[in-house]
């Protein structure tokens, strides 16, 4: 049930939603509103699938760290109960439905559009709002290594219920439900992604269905709507109210993900989704929790599968295990989305990105994030043995990733809404507030598994940092030892450098500068092409591009000319397709990349360790040729030693 930061779900999102609205037919107002129900059943799979499955341990793990142990008492079920309804209604319904999903960057949602919307709005002074989205896509990786591991977990454990006998296979079982999730990821999501709405719809039915019949057991449950019990309950147990608090935040860790999805399914389905079906289910089942314990505390070992009777515990089970599969499968593509747009942004190297969908965009796989997640996946499953063990391991990340999208709300609510600093402020700091106070209580369990994805996350942004600081560093010696492209093209043009027919590009970072390709092309060769197109790749901090704006050319002389391609940040650059789409002819062009050989120096800006982390990063990356999808044929590598 875990993360949802992730954010950032795309790919599962964009190809349940290509799927949706390709089996509707043409536009008329009764199309319209079945292509809104359409949208409205998808986005409950996909961006609900995760918040979904937190009734299996939420409420569970929330009330043993309140009751350290000990038996439960009236004042622990209701003050447990009643902070995760206003959890919900706070952070979830508050926070995200009403208020985040205002900050849409041109439709789009999710973490790196924030940090795109805040950086643009702040310019040249906003360099601190990159390293917020460092930290946030840093957290994202710890929650997307645990929630296939809690949600899974939780799930299979429900078999001890069935029989005893199964508990020794708990562990194998669920192993086994990963490493298939994982090993299916590079054949796509396209085919099941439509089942993925009416399965979670089924599934949050049930769970309505199974609180709902529990009510009776003690109506005065309802009074947990009172939020004077959660405030009671913090006031009155100290340390062991906080231990509560932390688990508490289980209960909304999928709220990024309607916002990472709003590009796809929109605000209206996400919303009406979410009142009309999700919220009311979660707090029927909540509920229905609480008042069985109230009137049965002995259930405290699993109360949401004892919601029950005994002949539905094992389709209740495979339900469940199901459902987490969903979760965990909108997780993992959301690792594969996130990674992309951190590629796009300069946060991470390249890495080879494969389609696999030939019609929907959002279908994306990348190999090497799918096999470090699986390791790491396995590695927690394996080092924490249970559901409970791991809750302690994840609520920091989750909640900091709150923080974070708080604060850069604060920043686009400011400068882009245009509120006033103060008016800002009162709508934010509430729940600022309120996150950090989750944030505390989540850092008491720190030695108790919190180290986990706080030492993934601090690796990543050392990495991220490495890497965006060695980029600017290379870019800097490059432009220092280049010559002006203008001072180049007027040597060229008046020497007498053999000319060759047919079109030739040079790939460069700096516009303004001859790349070195083509310097060290005229120096050793000692030839000139008819053509040459000076290319500069932009990655633009909004999702997509317009085709119309995705090319500027501008002529310097009759053999040379500058090409701008300009991508967003959620797209798949595709340099022979961008060209050809503006009218280039691409079928004879020889492109000439330079390959650079990268050496450690002390007298660089970095310190020789993290120069050599750059390089081991750097030899990692994608080779541009395979990043861009130019033919291999059709590339001329030119080498160049670089000190860093």
């Amino acid at each position: 049930m875990p993360t949802r930061a992730t954010t950032e779900l795309s790919s599962v999102r964009a190809s349940t939603q290509a799927s949706l609205q390709a089996s509707l037919p043409a536009s008329t107002e009764h199309d319209s509103k079945t292509g809104f129900w359409a949208l409205t059943l998808g986005s409950v799979g996909v961006v609900y699938g995760d918040i979904g499955t937190s009734p299996l341990y939420a409420l569970k793990e929330s009330l043993h760290a309140a009751s350290g142990g000990h038996g439960l008492t009236r004042e622990m079920v209701f003050g447990v109960v009643s902070l995760i309804l206003w959890a919900l209604i706070l952070i979830v319904t508050l926070k995200y439905v009403l208020i985040v999903m205002r900050a849409d960057n041109d439709g789009e949602g999710g973490t790196p559009s924030l940090v795109a919307l805040a950086q643009r709005a702040l310019g040249h002074s906003g360099g601190f709002v990159i390293v917020l989205g460092m930290v946030g896509v840093a957290l994202f990786y710890g929650d997307a290594i645990i929630t296939p591991a809690i949600s899974v977990l939780s799930a299979v454990e429900g078999l001890k219920l069935v029989t005893p006998a199964f508990e020794p296979y708990v562990l194998p079982i669920s192993l086994a439900i990963l490493i298939g999730l994982f090993a299916a990821q590079s054949h796509g999501t396209a085919r099941v992604a439509t089942f993925f709405g009416p399965i979670t719809a089924f599934w949050f039915v049930v769970m309505a269905l199974g609180g709902l019949g529990h009510i009776a057991d003690d109506p005065g449950i309802l009074g947990a709507f009172n939020p004077a019990h959660g405030v009671a309950f913090l006031l009155g147990h100290g340390t062991a109210g906080l231990l509560a608090l932390g688990a508490v935040f289980l209960a909304v860790t999928g709220a990024e993900a309607l916002y990472a999805d709003m590009g796809h399914f929109g605000r209206g389905p996400i919303r009406t989704a979410w009142f009309a079906l999700v919220l009311p289910a979660l707090a029927l089942n909540y509920l229905g929790q609480g008042a069985m314990l109230l009137a049965h505390p002995e259930r405290i070992e699993n109360p949401f599968f004892l919601l029950y009777p005994a002949w539905a515990l094992l389709p209740m089970v495979l339900l469940a295990t199901v459902a987490t599969i969903i979760a965990s499968q909108a997780v993992i593509t959301g690792t594969f989305s996130i990674t992309q747009q951190a590629m796009q942004l300069g946060l991470l190297p390249r890495m080879r990105v494969q389609r696999t969908s030939e019609t929907e965009k959002g279908q994306i796989y990348i190999p090497r994030v799918n096999w470090w997640l699986l390791i790491a996946v396995v590695f927690v499953v394996v080092l924490f043995k249970s559901s409970s063990a791991l809750a302690a391991a994840y609520g920091i990340a989750v909640t900091g990733d709150m923080v974070i999208t708080a604060s850069l709300l604060f920043i686009v609510a400011w400068r882009v809404w245009r509120w006033s600093p103060a008016l800002a402020a009162l709508v934010i700091a509430p729940f600022l507030l309120i996150e950090l106070v989750f944030l505390s209580a989540n850092a008491l369990k720190l030695l108790h598994g919190g180290w986990v994805p706080l030492t993934i996350g601090a690796a990543l942004v050392t990495a991220m940092w490495t890497w965006r600081r060695g980029s600017g560093l290379i870019a800097e010696e490059i432009h220092r030892r280049r010559v002006p492209l203008s001072e180049f093209t007027r040597m060229a043009e008046t020497g007498s450098v053999q000319r060759v027919p047919g079109t030739a590009a040079f790939l460069t970072g700096t516009p303004g500068d001859t790349p070195g390709a083509l310097m060290h092309n005229v120096k050793h060769n000692r030839v000139l092409h008819a053509h040459n197109l000076i290319l500069h790749v932009v990655t633009e901090d909004q999702p997509r591009v317009p085709e119309a704006e995705r090319i500027t050319i501008r002529k310097l002389t009759d053999a040379f000319s500058c090409v701008t391609v300009r991508f967003g940040f959620m797209e798949l650059p595709d340099l022979p397709r961008a060209l050809a789409s503006a009218g280039l002819d691409t079928g004879n062009l020889s492109y000439f990349l330079t390959r650079r050989v990268l050496v450690a120096s002390p007298e660089t800006g970095m310190p020789v360790w993290q120069d050599r982390l750059y390089i081991a990063l750097a030899w990692t990356a994608t080779d541009a040729s395979r990043y861009f999808r130019i033919p291999v044929d059709r590339v001329v590598e030119i080498g160049a030693q670089i000190k860093i």
